[in-house]
């Protein structure tokens, strides 16, 4: 049992057991030009994960492991669109409408998809989630349970909202989760210092935080 460094204690990673949880590393959210960048963020910030998690991934695929992708987004007709989250912010472009990609957030649009950096390979499924959570309105608990799936390597964007929620729901149905620093991002430095630490807090109450590269070593010497 390869044994990662990490905070707040060491991580016993059960290759076998684990699957790689990649979170929203879509095209609106990353690109130049997207959706997140129409709405004034700088996508560097997040597009510092992408090479980490390339490099994680080929690892992954190598040793034969299970990984997973989601994307935020929502149907074509916006039937599973809360109308709270879509007034939220009250930004004059909203959920559905016409964006620089397509209609953002919507499923099928070119901005909903995976970078080409990350896309997934043939078998790895693709969660399309209509909330920040990747369990809520989707059938990820039955996938992992029927893969006999106990830990998770959750990476992704953004660290303080879709990768923390994930965290604590995943925490909640009794999976471990061990988070790479490098390999989650956010579009404000201060909410991923604090994303990270809300989940290694009192003795790793959500999960546990280290650094991609070590989970590469583990798997090469597990």
């Amino acid at each position: 049992m390869p044994t990662i460094r990490a905070e707040p204690y060491e991580f016993n990673l059960e290759p076998k057991s684990a699957a790689l949880l990649i979170i929203d590393m879509q095209r609106d959210f990353l690109e130049p030009g997207g959706f997140g960048e129409m709405l004034g963020n700088d996508v560097s910030q997040l597009r510092g994960a992408i090479e980490p998690n390339r490099r994680l991934l080929a690892a992954w695929r190598a040793a034969g492991l299970f990984a997973l992708h989601t994307r935020e987004g929502h149907r074509a007709d916006l039937s599973d669109l809360q109308p709270a989250k879509k007034i939220r912010g009250r930004s004059k472009t909203a959920i559905g409408d016409p964006g620089p990609m397509g209609r953002i957030l919507v499923r099928g649009e070119a901005g909903h998809d995976i970078i080409p950096e990350l896309y997934p390979a043939p078998g790895e499924p693709v969660i399309d989630k209509p909330g920040k959570g990747a369990f809520y309105a989707t059938d990820l608990e039955a996938i992992l349970k029927h893969r006999g799936i106990k830990q998770l390597v959750v990476t992704g964007v953004t660290t303080e909202v879709c990768v923390n929620t994930t965290v604590r729901e995943a925490n909640d149905r009794g999976f471990d989760c061990f988070v790479p620093a490098d390999c989650v991002g956010s579009y404000f430095p201060e909410f991923q210092e604090m994303g990270l630490k809300m989940i290694k807090a009192q003795g790793g109450i959500f999960g546990w935080v280290g650094q991609g590269s070590d989970v590469i070593e583990a798997i090469k010497a597990g």
